[in-house]
């Protein structure tokens, strides 16, 4: 039974959306209005709709609402209930519009036939390729339950790692931000206030205090230029950066660097090592799972180092050797996947090496984090100091001439 997306309005003239099944739109806007609703549009729910069946339908969801809906539904198949009452379930359950909305679609079309791989398919703004095959070789096991659960882990500790590092520079960007704001307000308006006092002395003005009012003129008649020429060379940089050629050489740049190419390796080795885990732990074959996870590396050099061992892989070499290859990822990562390699326990050594990973990334982050706040306080000092020291010259100046 196909699902239909609506909008009505209440006896209160309130509007409502939601989803609702039915054979056609006119039956649907029928048992809208038998509960009191007065529908204004009904389509049905589809990303498919030409004949290329290209996406029309661009649903977004939240990692965390997404992991939320895997997690209910691994609960729900693990209880024996058939997938299409799975997922009618639990697009009934979601408070999120946007997950009942696909799950209802989902659902349709595992009703019509498809698989729930193919299903899903149909929403790729939703459900991201590692998924998808992850679904598929769930069902082609009989596992789908067991895959279920191991995605629900997989998002839920990526969207953990993503919260980590996203809280661990909240406030360091707060206090960037302060401080900048507070630099160029005193520079803008406090400054020429000030420097008005010298405007009638005859004498020269020490070389920091011209610096320093040359400066705030700049900032006050060319600050806006200044800012549009910040924000077109930020984009500029960005659409560079699509440039496989330039984006290529930017990443390698970013790996050879003392602190940042240690975070980049530790955050893309860790992203590799957990989906590995659960692609060659769902049944999906090896080769097939190693080419599958370069995908979530978004470092060039570094997806191209796990192509290369894929390569190496197809020819009979092991994993952990030919990932050492490269000289990217961290000794510890690639001793604990030759070691699982060895006794047969891959998928267990790979969480492992994704978990120590993730635990050094973030006390690695939360070194860089805790020496950055200080050397920002410094360096605002700093600035403030030069502020009172150009101010306070020619007054020291005069006084000498007074006396």
């Amino acid at each position: 039974m196909p699902a239909f997306e609506y909008t009505a309005l209440d006896a209160a003239g309130r509007v409502r959306k939601g989803v609702e099944e039915g054979d056609s739109s006119r039956q649907v806007r029928a048992r809208l209005r038998e509960q009191g609703l007065m529908p204004t549009t009904v389509s049905q729910v589809a990303e498919r709709s030409n004949l290329l069946r290209m996406p029309v339908f661009q649903a977004r969801v939240k990692p965390l609402e997404l992991a939320l809906a895997t997690r209910q539904m691994a609960t729900l198949a693990r209880a024996g209930m058939p997938i299409e009452e799975v997922l009618g379930t639990v697009a009934r359950q979601s408070e999120s519009a946007k997950v009942k909305t696909t799950l209802a679609a989902v659902r349709t079309r595992v009703m019509e036939g498809l698989p729930l791989a193919h299903a899903m398919g149909e929403f790729p703004s939703v459900f991201p390729p590692i998924y998808r095959t992850t679904i598929a070789a769930g069902e082609q096991a009989g596992r789908l339950d067991l895959v279920l659960e191991r995605l629900a882990d997989n998002v839920e500790a990526q969207n953990a790692m993503r919260q980590k590092i996203q809280l661990a520079m909240f406030y360091p960007a707060i206090l960037t931000v302060v401080a900048l704001l507070v630099t160029v307000a005193l520079l803008t308006y406090v400054v020429p206030e000030v420097v008005q006092v010298f405007a009638g002395m005859n004498q020269e003005l020490p070389l920091l205090t011209r610096s320093l009012i040359a400066t705030s003129d700049a900032l006050r008649q060319w600050g806006w230029l200044m800012l549009l020429v910040l924000i077109g060379g930020l984009l500029l940089g960005r659409e560079l950066l699509k440039r496989p050629a330039l984006r290529y050489r930017w990443d390698s740049g970013l790996l050879r660097m003392p602190l940042l190419g240690r975070l980049t390796r530790g955050l893309n080795t860790a992203r590799f090592a957990r989906t590995l885990n659960i692609l060659a732990g769902s049944g999906v074959p090896l080769l097939e799972a190693l080419n599958m996870s370069a995908s979530v590396i978004t470092n060039l050099p570094m997806r191209e180092a796990v192509g290369d061992a894929a390569q190496r892989v197809r020819e009979g070499a092991g994993i952990g050797h030919s990932l050492e290859r490269s000289g990217y990822f961290p000794p510890m990562t690639l001793s604990l996947i030759k070691s699982g390699e060895s006794s047969g326990t891959l998928d267990q050594m790979l969480e492992r090496a994704a978990e120590t990973q993730e635990r050094e990334l973030e006390a690695r982050i939360a070194m860089v984090m805790g020496v950055f706040e200080p050397l920002l306080i410094l360096a605002m000092g700093g600035i403030v100091l030069i502020i009172v020291l150009a101010i306070l010259l020619p007054i020291f100046e005069l006084n000498q001439l007074v006396n």
